[in-house]
Parts: structure tokens; C-alpha cells; sequence
């Protein structure tokens, strides 16, 4: 019945997000987290590479893993389109094995939330861990539901210079305080001339962690000086239940 990040949410997600858009300075923090490493980074949910290519554009050696093919087609067209070939493999998050040792994986803008469920979040982390050479590092974005309410609707609309357009609905339908989970449907809907074209229907589920439990997480994983920062800001303490906070890790 739901597709998973399919042809409409890759195009909507394309026009609002486009290359090298900073999400309340998402870029910018990263690049300078990452202006030391000199190996290769894997991004993990790489999407269709708003973040991916300006890092090759700053002359990273980055890599891309996602579970979308119609994500990593819109990727792999908009590197060629900029002259990179960025090496991009489909795959679940918390199941892959890939050929290199990466000296960062990074999941920036709470991409890691979308992984469902805790064993699915601890089996990506321990492959991020694996996939890693010494000394090694990750950083992943999380965020916290402070926003959600059950029953809320929003709509948005986008319109193509060839006349077609594109309508999204999203309906927010579970606050699972339990699971720490939310539940929102999303319907995406393709017009042309006035007639639906297609329709497309996407169950998107985001979990959250505490601040400590996630901490306790990494550590418990393998990872060592872990840090959290917030807001973009390296080390600042959590103020505020809508901002990003950022957790690093190294592996011996």
C-alpha cells in the first residue's frame, strides 16, 4: 500500500531541497567537522545528494548509501550533471557491507531517525562501527517530535516550468510516547492540465532518543568520546527541545 521515498517524493524532495541547500546550517557545521579528514566519508542516507555533492565539491572523497533507488537515480544524475562519480550503493542501513574502511560516516538533518525501529538503529550503528578504520569517526543528527500533534493536516503545492505540479498532504497520526515513535501519512499527488497523473502513498515513521540514551547507546556499541552538540554549534549544551543535536563517536 506505501512506497518508500518513491518517483514523487524523489521529485518533490528534488525541487524543495535542492543541491547544496543548508538546512539551519547543517553544510557548514560538517564541513568544518570534516575539514581534517582526509580519507573517505560514507553518507549514510544519502538521499538524492543535497548534502553529498557540496562536500565533493570541497574536494571530500565521499561515498553514498541508501534504500531508495529512485533517491540514489536523482543522485547519481545530479553528481554526473556536475562532472563527479561518486561511488553510490543501494542497501538497508542496518544491514550493508561495503568494500572500504571509511574515516567518517555521517547521517546529518535526523536522517537516523527514520531507521524504525531500535534494532534496526543498533544494527546500523554496529555496521557504522565495522565500516569504520581507527580512529574513525561518526556524526548523526538526531531531533526530538517537539512539534507533532496527532490529527494535525498540512498541505503544500510546487509547480514545474512544464506545467505539472505536484500536491502533498501530510496527516500526523500517532505520538507513540512507548516506542518513541511518530506516525505521519504522506499522499503525494502529480497533476497536469488540471488531471491527476499519479498518486503516490508514503508511511513515514520517526524515532527519537533521549539525549543519555543515546550516549549510553554509542558507548555501549563500542564508540569512545562521545559528544553532543546542539543547534549547529560544536559542544553547546541542549537548550532548547527544537534543535538539532549532533552526537559524535570514534572507534579505537
Amino acid at each position: 500500500m506505501f512506497s518508500n521515498y518513491g518517483k514523487l517524493c524523489t521529485e518533490f524532495y528534488d525541487f524543495t531541497k535542492p543541491v547544496g541547500m543548508s538546512i539551519d546550517g547543517d553544510i557548514e557545521y560538517y564541513l568544518d567537522r570534516l575539514k581534517h579528514v582526509h580519507g573517505r566519508i560514507l553518507e549514510a542516507g544519502v538521499g538524492s545528494g543535497r548534502f553529498l555533492i557540496p562536500l565533493l565539491e570541497k574536494g571530500f572523497v565521499v561515498d553514498g548509501l541508501d534504500y531508495s533507488a529512485d533517491m540514489l537515480k536523482s543522485c547519481k544524475e545530479r553528481c554526473e550533471n556536475r562532472g563527479f562519480h561518486p561511488e553510490l550503493y543501494e542497501g538497508l542501513l542496518e544491514d550493508f557491507h561495503l568494500p572500504y574502511k571509511y574515516e567518517a560516516i555521517i547521517m546529518p538533518t535526523g536522517t537516523f531517525g527514520l531507521l524504525e525501529t531500535r534494532g534496526a538503529a543498533l544494527n546500523a550503528l554496529t555496521c557504522f562501527k565495522n565500516h569504520l578504520q581507527p580512529g574513525g569517526r561518526i556524526i548523526i543528527d538526531l531531533g526530538l517530535p517537539n512539534d507533532f500533534k496527532v490529527g494535525d493536516i498540512s498541505n503544500s503545492v510546487i509547480s514545474f516550468p512544464n506545467g505539472e505540479g505536484i500536491t502533498l498532504e501530510g496527516r500526523s497520526i500517532e505520538l507513540d510516547w512507548v516506542q518513541q515513535r511518530t506516525v505521519t501519512h504522506l499522499r503525494y499527488e502529480k497533476w497536469k492540465d488540471g488531471k491527476l497523473i499519479d498518486t503516490e502513498l508514503q508511511r513515514l515513521v520517526l524515532s527519537w532518543y533521549g539525549i543519555e540514551e543515546f550516549k549510553l547507546i554509542l558507548s555501549d556499541i563500542g564508540f569512545t568520546n562521545v559528544s553532543v552538540s546542539s543547534g549547529y554549534t560544536y559542544e553547546k549544551n541542549p537548550t532548547s527541545a527544537n534543535e538539532i543535536i549532533t552526537f559524535e563517536g570514534e572507534v579505537d
